[in-house]
């Protein structure tokens, strides 16, 4: 009888991982840390060769802020990537 109660208390406590946050987030969770770390190294390998930056972005509201310190602009000379709305111009 105790058997019984404990795989219906264990039945109940074990929760879907897929159910609960998505099996993409689910399948990160089931990694060890060492995995994670990897597949960290990874994406921000991935980042980097997309035109990333490590360096933080400047704070205008700081009172060390400094507008003519010299700073690194994007790797490919262009502008920073930017929100573009998909609506159409009216004619």
């Amino acid at each position: 009888m105790i058997y019984g109660t404990c795989q219906i208390c264990y039945l109940i406590l074990v929760v879907d991982l897929e159910e609960l946050v998505g099996a993409e987030w689910a399948e990160w969770y089931r990694l060890t840390p060492a995995q994670r770390w990897l597949e960290s190294e990874k994406l921000w390998q991935t980042y980097l060769a997309l035109g990333g930056s490590l360096d933080p972005e400047p704070d205008t509201e700081s009172p060390f802020y400094d507008p003519q310190a010299p700073r690194s602009g994007p790797a490919h000379g262009r502008a920073g990537v930017r929100v573009s709305r998909g609506g159409r111009a009216k004619s």
